[in-house]
């Protein structure tokens, strides 16, 4: 289930890169991703905490992270 207002897509191969999956975990300052084992995995009730500081997006390869806003779909 996404929040209430953003919702974040990551590209199945940027989650299964151990080494994108960590980057993008130190990152982000309100904790929207965590690693389990080696996979990247969206920590869905943080989703709302997010401040749209974009580091993600800038951290991962152009187009494999989204930041949705569904308050302006």
């Amino acid at each position: 289930m996404a929040g209430m207002f953003i919702d974040v897509k990551v590209d199945p191969k940027v989650a299964g890169d151990a080494a994108l999956a960590k980057k993008l975990v130190e990152v982000c300052p309100v904790n929207i991703f965590a690693i389990d084992g080696t996979k990247l995995r969206i920590v869905e009730e943080n989703l709302d905490e997010c401040v749209l500081c974009d580091l993600c997006v800038q951290a991962a390869p152009p187009g494999t992270v989204q930041v949705i806003k569904l308050y302006e779909s």
